[in-house]
């Protein structure tokens, strides 16, 4: 394998961080690694990529996810005689034979020392405690986490329980109004998809504890999970008293 596109940042820090210069093309969400090279196009969001420019660079692979990226994009991908090889994460355990099945499966590389590194890590991972929250990933209007989510699964492992995690939706509009009666531990709030500050979130959500974590360690599967459950423990804990 020598030319790869990457339709989700996650899958591209995989990539650049375990064979350099794979990598072809990449969205405009891809932040990490800093230096993704030169040869690393730009091709679109991940929701709008630029197929027929995508085409042109004649990746022998294209990475894809059923969630970040849309099935008609993928679908004249493949129409455009590009191979694209779609992952499913929903949660740790999937996420790890989804690099797997990435890394070692389809391009052919050895098993990454980082990826033992995250098995290792979330091995020893304990509970901070018994804690309820909700997870905002949007306002105006406010979406949280619902069921069945690979950011929820790492919450659980770490003893935070998602009080919507039974929801029919998968990320549910909850009014504001009933997630501040919903009588949590905490809220937390990750800086992606929508960019929750300290001056843009926790105030609406006054006397409830605000955990402002990084996106990049609750929602992406790649080596950031090798020190995701240190970082997102630190920020669950909560003050005594």
């Amino acid at each position: 394998m020598r030319r790869v596109v990457s339709l989700v940042p996650s899958l591209t820090e995989a990539v650049a961080v375990s064979a350099p210069g794979l990598l072809v093309g990449v969205t405009d969400w891809c932040t990490h690694p800093g230096d993704l090279g030169a040869a690393a196009e730009r091709i679109g969001g991940t929701k709008n990529p630029d197929v027929r420019r995508i085409a042109e660079l004649r990746p022998d692979l294209v990475i894809a996810n059923e969630e970040e990226n849309r099935a008609p994009d993928l679908a004249a991908l493949r129409a455009a005689g590009v191979e694209v090889l779609v992952t499913e994460v929903r949660d740790l355990p999937q996420a790890l034979r989804e690099l797997d099945r990435v890394l070692v499966g389809a391009l052919g590389l050895a098993r990454p020392g980082w990826l033992a590194d995250a098995e290792a890590a979330w091995a020893r991972a304990e509970p901070v405690g018994e804690l309820t929250a909700f997870v905002p990933v949007w306002r105006r209007p406010w979406m949280v986490l619902g069921r069945d989510t690979f950011a929820g699964d790492l919450l659980a492992r770490l003893g935070v329980r998602n009080v919507y995690a039974g929801h029919a939706e998968r990320y549910p509009r909850i009014p504001v109004e009933e997630l501040v009666a919903a009588g949590c531990d905490l809220v937390v709030l990750p800086d992606e998809p929508y960019r929750f500050t300290a001056g843009d979130g926790p105030e609406a959500f006054p006397g409830l504890p605000a955990a402002l974590v990084d996106g990049r360690h609750l929602t992406w599967y790649g080596p950031s999970l090798a020190d995701a459950p240190r970082v997102l423990a630190e920020a669950f804990r909560l003050p005594p008293g």
